[in-house]
């Protein structure tokens, strides 16, 4: 149990020191770049910065815990507290158990900040106010299909949870039947409900000796119950930072309506698996370290567990990316991946535990 604090203490020491200097870096970084976009208001300019600190949270969070266990691991062997705690009779899955035990936690509480708007949106909604002045911009030109109805809304607000200018066309057969063209629709009671519209009506047949298209009043209408205004603007627009609840929600609305939902459940294991690579690394590289300097160049085994650590990272980013635009399959993007450093993680853990 004393090793166990005084390598948790260090390794969570080690961990708040590091991500603060690369969120501190990446946040610089960007605005110094986009300091002449950004609006002359201050209350916008530190909204902005606050979003770029949570997006570089999302990304820079992983990478900040494994590098705090290489600085853990450093100065627990130039110290000798190393060779100590194997003096004492600790094992190497004594030692290494702190730094799994601390990701881990810190990884749960990592995901459940996705369940937040603001923070797994938050790269959206700073480029907003970089190029509007505003957080959340409106949706415009929205076309999609629901329940064998064709909607179109010219402008939606997903704060104000309206949309402007709506046309809903009814289909039958491959045949246009209908057509409801409303000025105004607001998300009320789990659906969209329309004050007033006019409905156009095509005859089934339609010639010279028909009375032609027929026109209707209809008032206070519902229509797309469930489709929260959300899951439309993300869903739609091919925006893939869902939030958890989001995220369910819409596979479990276009499910229903047998819709590909391939980008959804890639955000999932984006959320839920992704971050695991980190004890799996740790796990992996914990186990190449010698237990003293004297058996290593301590720079060299820096730097190149630093770069490992880089890479392997960048490659499964990449491979996120190319899930997200459907290049390749998300079981395949994200999940492979995390599996294979598992079982290499596995396999590395049963080894040593076996022989000390």
């Amino acid at each position: 149990m004393l090793a166990f604090k005084y390598i948790a203490g260090h390794y969570l020491k080690y961990f708040f020191v590091i991500l603060f200097a690369l969120v501190l870096f990446m946040v610089g970084i960007d605005y110094m770049g986009s300091a002449d976009a950004l609006s002359g208001s201050a209350n916008l300019l530190l909204i902005y910065l606050v979003y770029k600190a949570f997006f570089a949270v999302d990304m820079l969070l992983p990478l900040a815990l494994v590098f705090a266990m290489i600085s853990t691991k450093i100065f627990l062997i130039r110290s000798n507290a190393l060779v100590s705690f194997f003096s004492l009779g600790y094992s190497r899955v004594d030692v290494l158990r702190p730094f799994v035990v601390v990701s881990t936690i810190i990884i749960l509480l990592f995901i459940s900040l996705h369940s937040w708007s603001s923070f797994s949106r938050a790269q959206e909604f700073a480029s907003n106010i970089r190029k509007n002045s505003q957080y959340l911009s409106p949706t415009r030109d929205l076309f999609f299909t629901y329940k064998g109805k064709y909607i179109y809304f010219s402008k939606m607000l997903p704060l104000q949870e309206k949309a402007e200018n709506i046309r809903v066309f009814s289909v039958k057969n491959n045949s246009l039947k209908e057509v409801l063209v409303a000025k105004e629709a607001v998300y009320r009671n789990d659906s969209w409900f329309i004050k007033e519209a006019d409905i156009l009506i095509k005859p089934d047949d339609l010639s010279f000796s028909s009375p032609g298209m027929l026109t209707k009043k209809s008032n206070d209408l519902r229509i797309l119950q469930g489709f929260r205004p959300k899951i439309l603007d993300q869903v739609y627009e091919g925006k893939v930072n869902f939030t958890i609840g989001d995220a369910i929600d819409a596979i479990r609305l276009l499910d229903t309506q047998n819709i590909n939902t391939n980008s959804i459940k890639g955000a999932l294991y984006k959320i839920f698996i992704y971050p695991f690579f980190v004890p799996c690394l740790i796990v992996i590289i914990f186990f190449f370290v010698p237990v003293s300097s004297r058996f290593l160049n301590v720079s060299l085994f820096s730097f190149g567990a630093i770069l490992s650590t880089l890479m392997i990272w960048a490659l499964l980013f990449i491979l996120i990316e190319l899930s997200n635009t459907k290049t390749i399959p998300s079981e395949v993007g994200v999940v492979l991946p995390i599996l294979v450093l598992f079982a290499i993680a596995i396999r590395q853990w049963k080894k040593y535990r076996m022989t000390t």
